[in-house]
Parts: structure tokens; sequence; C-alpha cells
């Protein structure tokens, strides 16, 4: 991916920029991401946290995770689209939902997670996977 990235919500009420390659690309299928991203899977990018700048005031929705561990979701709060994921086992990163970003073209994700929870009709070739959170 090229820096600085750019991406935003549907009605653009919520922009952001990326000032820092992504840490990690990945494919989540655990079930909370399926239930907001209204589809098989979340395609996400961890970011540091100090790269990130957002315009606009995105809401928060508290989940948590099989741990028990808090999911902090944001969205626009205007057009309902999933902006991020704040994860407390990970400080200092943020998930940015990379459906999002203006240009997805150089979206490469690198791992799979929650494959336990995949759609049985999903087959991502050579990704490798893992059941739960490797982490």
């Amino acid at each position: 991916m090229t820096t600085p990235l750019t991406g935003g919500c549907l009605c653009g009420a919520v922009r952001y920029s990326i000032a820092a390659e992504p840490l990690m690309q990945a494919v989540c299928h655990c079930k909370n991401c399926q239930r907001q991203a209204g589809s098989a899977w979340s395609m996400i990018a961890g970011v540091p946290e100090a790269a990130l700048t957002v315009s606009g005031e995105p809401k928060t929705y508290e989940d948590h995770g099989d741990s028990g561990g808090a999911v902090l979701r944001q969205f626009c709060g205007n057009c309902g689209s999933p902006l991020f994921s704040r994860v407390a086992s990970a400080p200092g990163l943020v998930f940015v939902k990379a459906g999002t970003l203006d240009d997805t073209a150089s979206f490469n994700p690198q791992v799979q997670v929650w494959t336990r929870s995949r759609q049985h009709w999903v087959d991502l070739g050579d990704i490798p996977g893992f059941e739960t959170n490797p982490g």
C-alpha cells in the first residue's frame, strides 16, 4: 500500500488519513465481524494509532471478544459504515476496515483469522489461516 492512505464512510461525514504503511493486512471471519460487516468476513489493515488522523466524529460500540477483552467498533453515526476497530489486546494499533479505503487495489491480506467461523463456501486459496486469533 502507498501512503498516505485515505478513506472514509459512505456519506463522507467521517474521513481519515493514514501516514504509515499497515503493519498487517488480514481477513477476519469471526461472527462479530460478520455481523458488523453484514458479510462473510471483515477486511482489516492494522495501522499504528499515531499514524491515523480522523475528521468527523465516529460513534463507538463496545463489543467483547471471546477472551472477554474490549473491542471498540467505530462507525459513522449517519450512514452506519464500519470504519475502525480498537482491540484491548493490541494497544497502539487501529484496525481499519479496508473496504472504506479510497483505493483498495493494494489491499493484500497476509493472513485470515477465526477460520472456525468461516462460511462453508469461502475459500481464500493460499492465504494462511488460524482457527482463532493467533495472538
